[in-house]
């Protein structure tokens, strides 16, 4: 199989949703959305990737205990580890919310605890981080940005007409009737509760990159309000929400490219696949089987503390979806670069 092929297979894997909660379960009727992302976000790390900064952490306020969900972390270890094992070091950026569960993610993949890094609380301290960070000559530059089952803010009326392909005057009126001006430019989980209280404003740093001209996003996410998704018209991700009570979610921040899969780990997962394959380094990949991923996801919601952010409850399982479940895609990634799995 040519790498070509085995990249559209990656994709195939992770566009998948056994629980039919999310943006993958409408595919059959309205196509895929953002298609091929994967490979050219995979290609340009490949070969651009210089310096990356991984973006994560998704508060659950209402579980018991609050805390971070499994979702997120895990993919965005992995990640920065498999791209410094190719020479790319990797920053994991998240807030204070997030903070522990990011660094046992992190110490789980023996990654380092300065591998974890939390900007601030405000727009100013982050911006100033981020400047910073960008202009800090003695390391690599910074080549890509990337979101991984991140919070962003939801549309405004500004950001609705700004989008590419632009909306109808149907579409924007559809808008103001849905959205209520207290609803935008606001974080929103699935439920459609704010999270503006728990939720630092790292999506300025999206908003930043935009400006450099240079600097290269990627959005990983898999219901609509993750950072990423303001690449997908609102219409369209309002319509496959189906929900007119959600059609508040969809997040406005766009992305150079956008990974849509059925769990956002395992974009993570598969874009960390990708990029290693198109190295000829897969091998790297070969020590982080089912098993790992298995005590890492425990040791998560042990030490983390993290929870399932379906069940909200600090158990072992992803997005309401049991382990053995879960960890099918990431298998037959493995699978897919050649590499041996677990009998």
């Amino acid at each position: 199989m040519t790498k070509s092929l085995t990249l559209d297979e990656l994709e195939r894997l992770i566009r998948r949703d056994p629980a039919r909660r999310g943006l993958i379960a409408h595919e059959e009727q309205r196509g895929p959305l953002c298609p091929g992302h994967l490979a050219q976000a995979a290609r340009d790390l490949a070969q651009n990737g210089q310096r990356v900064a991984i973006v994560t952490g998704f508060f659950i306020p209402a579980a018991d205990p609050p805390a971070a969900e499994t979702d997120g972390p895990p993919g965005a270890a992995l990640l920065a580890a498999a791209l410094t094992s190719i020479g790319i070091p990797a920053t994991l950026v998240t807030d204070e919310y997030c903070r522990h569960a990011v660094e046992v993610a992190a110490k789980a993949m023996n990654l380092p605890p300065s591998v974890v890094a939390v900007p601030g609380k405000s727009t100013h301290e982050i911006d100033a981080w981020f400047e910073a960070t960008i202009n800090d000559f003695t390391q690599p530059p910074w080549t890509h940005l990337i979101a991984i089952e991140r919070a962003g803010p939801s549309h405004t009326r500004l950001s609705v007409e700004q989008q590419i392909p632009a909306p109808q005057a149907a579409d924007l009126e559809l808008f103001e009737q849905l959205v209520a001006p207290t609803d935008r430019d606001r974080c929103f989980n699935m439920r459609g509760i704010c999270l503006d209280a728990q939720t630092a404003p790292l999506h300025r740093l999206f908003e930043l990159a935009g400006r450099t001209k240079t600097l290269k996003t990627v959005g990983i996410g898999d219901g609509g309000n993750e950072i990423g998704m303001g690449s997908i018209p609102w219409q369209e991700l309002q319509q496959r929400l189906a929900d007119p009570a959600v059609a508040k979610i969809p997040c406005r921040i766009a992305t150079n490219w956008t990974i849509v899969a059925g769990v956002s780990n395992w974009g993570a997962l598969a874009l960390a696949a990708a990029t290693l394959l198109l190295r000829d380094q897969q091998s790297n990949l070969q020590p982080w089987t089912a098993n790992q991923q298995l005590q890492s996801l425990k040791q998560l919601v042990t030490a983390g503390p993290a929870v399932d952010g379906i069940t909200r409850l600090p158990e072992a399982t992803v997005d309401g979806l049991p382990f053995l479940t879960y960890i099918q895609p990431w298998e037959g990634i493995r699978r897919a670069v050649g590499l041996a799995t677990e009998s």
